[in-house]
């Protein structure tokens, strides 16, 4: 590596807010207990900051305590990586109700691929907190201030994540830093927890140089707030302002199409998709999109599939065929039965007929072939 050292993203993690209407899991409170999350790093570097958030709250959030360790397996700690996380200087901080903030910097070299485990004491009792609903990756709950303790023996296993929406790296790597913007299909929903098996893992896999961060929500929209700010609203905070980013992979429209009872019109879907290219250029941004995926054999009722399929359609089409993006990656022909175009092949389907197994993730993540990043 050379060049000044700068800091970028090494590890992204996007939170919706806990009141909204339609979930995909519980959200919880916290009243005395520490909660240890694994984050996958995806870059490296010699220092680092640990991003949490408040944005949501109507109400500050106490961290009595925050430490970070490479994690060993399961809920378990490296000893000897163990260190304590400060805020201004302190062991503690308040976050204000909607506000974000920045843990001061540690010396703490890590390289891409590592797990950490981030461990946050909450002394005083919270709101329902801003979660990732099915990051696909286990985080672990426990009574009183457990932050320093190398395994957490009676801890609760929840499938989400809390708090935390980022770390940064600081390094001398001048190389590129996309981000995979968009829903489950990229949050990794289907692929096995806890394997890193997710679409973006395996585009990752594939980079020459650089990395990925994930910014997929499962059931985040184009066009309208339902699980999470739609990607129009969220661009900025969730694209722009990622430290480092020089590219950006879209992957919207399926729950536009079938997502509480409603169809968004193609043209409406066509003009988002412009939308998002042209600030992703106006920004200096490389930009590529993903076709949509099949969804008619999807098991879960009142979902609007035989509304939405032939306007999928339609936005592939145009997909397949417009020049407004880098590159168009065909990810419904890659993973649709060939018998069946409007079903996931029964080989990559993870058994809901709206999302893909490993096997379908990583065709997914090995058709999106970024022009001069992957081999």
């Amino acid at each position: 590596m050379t060049g000044t050292l700068r800091w970028v993203a090494g590890f992204r993690s996007t939170l919706v807010n806990p009141a909204e209407r339609i979930r995909f899991a519980e959200p919880r409170d916290f009243a005395d207990h520490t909660v240890r999350q694994v984050l996958h790093l995806v870059g490296g570097g010699e220092q680092l900051r640990v991003r949490l958030t408040n944005r949501y709250g109507s109400a500050p959030v106490t961290i009595g305590a925050a430490r970070i360790a490479v994690r060993k397996s399961g809920e378990e700690i490296v000893a000897e990586t163990d260190t304590e996380l400060r805020f201004d200087g302190q062991a503690g901080t308040i976050i204000p109700a909607g506000a974000d903030i920045i843990s001061d910097p540690i010396d703490f070299t890590v390289a891409a691929g590592t797990d950490l485990a981030l461990s946050l004491y909450l002394p005083e009792a919270t709101e329902l907190a801003p979660f990732s609903q099915l990051p696909m990756e286990p985080s672990y709950v426990t009574t009183g201030d457990q932050t320093s303790a190398l395994t957490l023996p009676d801890a609760e296993q929840t499938t989400s994540r809390f708090y935390v929406t980022g770390v940064d790296v600081l390094t001398a790597s001048t190389d590129p830093i996309v981000v995979a913007f968009g829903d489950s299909w990229f949050e990794g929903v289907g692929s096995t927890s806890g394997a890193n098996r997710r679409s973006v893992d395996i585009l990752n896999e594939h980079l020459i140089s650089g990395w990925v961060v994930n910014q997929g929500i499962g059931g985040n929209r184009l066009l309208t707030d339902q699980v999470g700010e739609h990607g129009l609203a969220r661009f900025d905070r969730d694209v722009l302002a990622v430290p480092g980013v020089t590219h950006v992979v879209l992957h919207f429209g399926v729950n536009d199409l079938i997502l509480d009872n409603h169809t968004s019109p193609a043209n409406d879907l066509i003009a988002g998709f412009t939308a998002l290219a042209e600030r992703a250029r106006a920004a200096g941004l490389k930009v590529y999109a993903n076709t949509i995926g099949p969804f008619a054999g999807v098991i879960y009722p009142d979902l609007n599939v035989d509304e939405g399929r032939p306007v999928r359609h339609t936005v592939n089409e145009w997909l397949r065929t417009t020049n407004i993006f880098d590159a168009v990656f065909d990810v419904a022909a890659a993973v649709e039965d060939p018998q069946n175009p409007d079903y996931i092949h029964p080989d990559l389907d993870s058994g809901d007929g709206l999302h893909l197994n490993d096997a379908g993730a990583l065709i997914m993540g090995e058709t999106m072939t970024l022009p001069g990043l992957t081999h």
